[in-house]
């Protein structure tokens, strides 16, 4: 982690020989399993404050008799940095998606969905037909990183369930992140609606208050 402090902190020199240049904060959202997340948190907190966590969510899809299960982060600071954790996030296999400060006053009404992937496309698909007009500016897939396994409302012993978790992971659930800009604001709240309603988390950008 020293080492990826000191490798920010040149780059940051690189770039800003003009002494007026300032260098641009950024948001970013990153998904996956509890390991990866984990140490996507180390990550931040040991940057000395050059990127902070906004939150950390620990996410269980109940879908009848199994739960679903996945991690994901939103992080805020120093874009230099923020690209840092992108590349490390992609190493390891994990969604990434990047918000540049200056997308925000050029996008109107930015939300990001993190889900399911199948989830995520059916909610787009709603959306298109209820002739919502909204635009999807990043996407970021993974796959491998949704734990599935039985829900403890069945009563089975924990060794025959442990025994049977490996043929419900054997079909890969893809994860997803997407960011859209939505058109209208009256329509910000049918969006909410159909993607919370789906089991769909939702980031709504207008909620994210963060310090300079």
């Amino acid at each position: 982690m020293i080492e990826d402090n000191i490798r920010v902190l040149r780059q940051a020199a690189r770039i800003t020989t003009d002494e007026n240049f300032k260098i641009e904060k950024s948001w970013c959202i990153i998904a996956g399993n509890a390991e990866l997340i984990d140490n996507m948190a180390y990550k931040a907190i040991a940057s000395n404050h050059i990127v902070k966590i906004l939150f950390r969510e620990h996410v269980i899809l109940k879908e009848g008799k199994l739960d679903k299960k996945f991690d994901f982060i939103m992080l805020y600071g120093n874009s230099i940095s923020i690209f840092d954790f992108k590349r490390e996030t992609e190493k390891r296999g994990g969604a990434f998606i990047s918000i540049p400060r200056g997308l925000i006053s050029e996008e109107p009404n930015l939300m990001a969905f993190v889900a399911p992937d199948d989830v995520v496309r059916s909610v787009v698909s709603i959306l298109e037909k209820s002739k919502i007009s909204f635009a999807i500016l990043q996407e970021s897939q993974t796959t491998s990183f949704i734990d599935i396994g039985l829900s403890n409302e069945v009563k089975l012993p924990n060794f025959i369930k442990s025994a049977l978790k490996p043929f419900y992971n054997a079909n890969e659930v893809v994860l997803s992140t997407i960011l859209i800009s939505v058109d209208k604001d009256v329509h910000i709240e049918r969006v909410q609606s159909v993607a919370t309603s789906n089991k769909i988390f939702v980031i709504d950008f207008k909620d994210i208050v963060t310090e300079d």
